[in-house]
């Protein structure tokens, strides 16, 4: 039989634990609590990796995306109707003068 110890630390009753507690870490209801220096370099290593910063890009598609959700619904039945119909009879006009200012207004 082999003398080396592969057991995982993480359970409080194997002889690594018991080795770990002798460096310095304590033991509260049978489970392994860091040292004062391990919590400490612990706060200062990971202090600066746990931040996370939203872009104002993000912010101010979620002010504009609530704004949205929060007005009223429109019903548009009525225009769409009265268009199917001009467009089924063959009498609806492009306004080209329009339809060209909205395609430059949303590509610009």
């Amino acid at each position: 039989m082999s003398s080396i110890d592969t057991r995982s630390a993480f359970f409080p009753k194997s002889r690594s634990a018991q080795t770990e507690s002798a460096k310095g870490g304590s033991q509260v209801n049978g489970t392994n609590r860091n040292s004062a220096e391990r919590t400490s370099e612990i706060m200062d290593r990971t202090s600066t990796d746990a931040q996370v910063n939203i872009g104002d890009g993000v912010k101010e598609f979620a002010r504009i995306k609530k704004a949205a959700m929060s007005a009223p619904e429109t019903d548009n039945s009525e225009k769409i109707a009265r268009l199917k119909a001009q467009i089924a009879a063959g009498t609806y006009e492009v306004d080209y003068d329009g339809l060209a200012d909205k395609i430059l207004t949303s590509e610009f």
